[in-house]
């Protein structure tokens, strides 16, 4: 009888490819994983961006709907999370390029870029806001 088949029927309950079970999640798949998502607030802080762009050429009361929302506690804290996603999918794509460079493949060098892009955009992300609120 083939695996799947031993599987299916319930006589082997091994999973059939990798699994969370079997690997203990590192930082590079935990960095693999939020560089994905933080491309999808990207998206969606983008039409943010286009809706305050068009509010700007609309006129004043537009703009003030834009910029009331913006300036709201909610809204801050969507801007700050769309700095901090800019921030950390930059960082995650440097890391990316030099991987594509062919170096960093060390685990110790895998280790400390996935961290380094962690702190960095973080960093990266408060000393903005420190500027901007100053």
């Amino acid at each position: 009888m083939a695996q799947a088949d031993k599987a299916h029927n319930g006589g082997d309950q091994r999973p059939l490819s990798p699994h969370l079970q079997i690997y203990t999640p590192r930082i590079n798949m935990v960095m693999s994983i939020v560089h994905r998502i933080t491309g999808v607030g990207l998206y969606v802080g983008s039409l943010l961006l286009v809706w305050w762009l068009l509010a700007a050429a609309t006129g004043a009361p537009a703009y003030e709907t834009a910029a009331g929302f913006f300036g709201s506690w909610f809204g801050m804290l969507i801007l700050f999370g769309y700095t901090w996603a800019l921030m950390h999918h930059m960082m995650g794509g440097i890391r990316h390029f030099i991987w594509d460079l062919g170096e960093g493949f060390e685990l110790e060098t895998v280790d400390r870029l996935c961290w380094g892009s962690l702190v960095i955009s973080i960093s990266a992300t408060l000393l903005i806001w420190i500027v901007v609120l100053i």
